[in-house]
This record gives C-alpha cells, structure tokens and sequence, in this order.
C-alpha cells in the first residue's frame, strides 16, 4: 500500500483545519454536526457483525469496534473540558494515552450497543450546554499540557465536530471498500 492512500485511510475527510473565523453560523453548524453524530454513527455501525466490529479501518489501525468505544471516551473527555472550562480559570486538564485506552478489554470486546446509548445522552448534553453559551463563554479556555496550549471553546466545538465526521469517515470508507451494506 502506497504512502498516500494509507495517509488518505488515516484522513478521509482531511486533516483538522483550524477556522480562521468563528461566525454564528460556523458555530451553529459545528453544533448540529456534533448532535448528530450519535444517530449517523449508529445507522452505519448498529448491524454490523462481531467480525466485521472487529475488521481494522486501515492497516495497523483500530477495529471499528475500538473507533466506537474510542468516539465515547474521547467526546467524555471534551464534555469534561469544556465544564472544566467554564467553571475554572484557565485549567490545566489531564491528558489520556488513547491508544492505551483502546486496548483494554471493553474496547477490545465489549458489544457496541451501550456506548451507542451513551453517546445519544452525552451528544445530547454536549449540544445542550454549547447551544446555551453566551458569546463570551465560547472564548473560556484551558490548557492541554502535551503541547501547553490553550484551547478555547469555540476551538472545541470545531475540533470534536471534525473528530466525530473524522472517525464516522473511517467506518463509511472501510464499509465501502468492503461493500459491506
């Protein structure tokens, strides 16, 4: 496999691009593309089979079933975030090794169905609270401490949209490879 169609498996839809303008209108559809994805990830994934669950998106790269379990504990940790954001000064949050994280046993094995179901309610609550924030909320920070950049709001929402179409783009390529239905 060529070096560019493995870079493409890895980003189907791109690379995050960092907006450079934050309209209304910019933040209002990162909103519904971040409410959204519970009900698109569980339309392309609830009737998938343990063994295609268990088919990698890409060489070297995670089973769908690891993607799904992955999307929750990744979107958990942004949910965290932006509280944390919005109740602490400029907070330091705790990084997660999620490639660790994606090797123990639920992701390994457990069905997809029950953090299908917690990402309806935590999609839910993400799109509440960020629908609810005042302008000057969206510009709250905190500070990732891989990096020591802070990371705004409003840079959130954008980020975990991409995230959750990003992750949503591996399962689409791998069933259309597969022409798996």
């Amino acid at each position: 496999m060529e070096a560019l169609d493995l870079e493409k498996l890895k980003y189907p839809i791109g690379k995050f691009e960092f907006p450079t303008e934050f309209s209304l209108e910019y933040i209002s559809d990162k909103i519904h593309e971040i409410e959204s994805f519970p009900e698109r990830l569980k339309k392309e994934t609830i009737h998938l089979t343990d063994e295609q669950l268990d088919t990698p998106y890409r060489p070297g790269g995670w089973t769908v079933r690891q993607v799904i379990h992955h999307c929750a504990e990744s979107h958990m940790n942004c949910y965290i975030r932006i509280k944390w954001a919005l109740t602490e000064n400029n907070p330091v949050i705790k990084p997660y090794d999620e490639n660790l994280w994606s090797d123990l046993p639920d992701n390994l094995k457990m069905p997809i169905k029950p953090t299908l179901t917690l990402l309806d309610g935590l999609h839910f609550r993400l799109a509440f609270i960020m629908k609810n924030l005042p302008d000057e909320d969206l510009e709250k920070s905190f500070i990732h401490p891989e990096n020591n950049s802070e990371y705004k709001i409003k840079l959130l929402m954008a980020t975990y949209a991409w995230h959750g179409n990003h992750h949503l783009a591996h399962i689409t390529t791998l069933k259309k490879y597969k022409n798996w239905k």
